[in-house]
């Protein structure tokens, strides 16, 4: 599985308009499960994203984890984390899972964020959504499982 995840003080998703996700402070999850995933992966995914310490401590650094802060998660479906553009200007997704895996990762996913405790809201899987985020800091930090 890959994952971009982005500190924000808030985010939201659209879906023809209507307002379907929302977080306050804490992570803007976007998710893409790969061809060949397994099972195992959304719990180990979402135990590292809840652990990451990318949120500031007393004294400024980045020492503290989503878990620590009390932050919230917004977790957005993107197949096309998977692109490949290495042949040219139009990407191919193949690496990504077909349509009915990557749905079942991603619920899985959002499920295991949810044992971890963190508050997490979702997109809408396979939809054509609109989403506006506010980076803080900005952090932004790409997470593939296969590394």
């Amino acid at each position: 599985m890959r994952a971009l995840i982005q500190r924000v003080t808030s985010a939201q998703v659209h879906v023809d308009g209507a307002l379907i996700g929302q977080c306050q402070a804490g992570v803007l999850v976007l998710v893409c499960a790969m061809q060949g995933d397994s099972d195992d992966l959304p719990a180990r995914l979402a135990t590292k994203i809840s652990k990451l310490r990318i949120f500031k401590d007393d004294a400024g650094r980045m020492n503290r984890s989503l878990l620590d802060v009390g932050g919230a998660a917004l977790v957005v479906s993107q197949f096309t984390l998977a692109a490949d553009v290495s042949r040219g200007n139009r990407p191919g997704f193949s690496a990504a899972a077909p349509p009915e895996d990557g749905d079942r990762l991603y619920r899985a996913f959002v499920a295991e964020m949810r044992r971890t405790g963190v508050e997490t809201a979702t997109g809408q899987f396979g939809a054509d959504m609109t989403v506006s985020l506010v980076n803080d800091g900005p952090v932004t930090i790409w997470l593939d499982t296969d590394s």
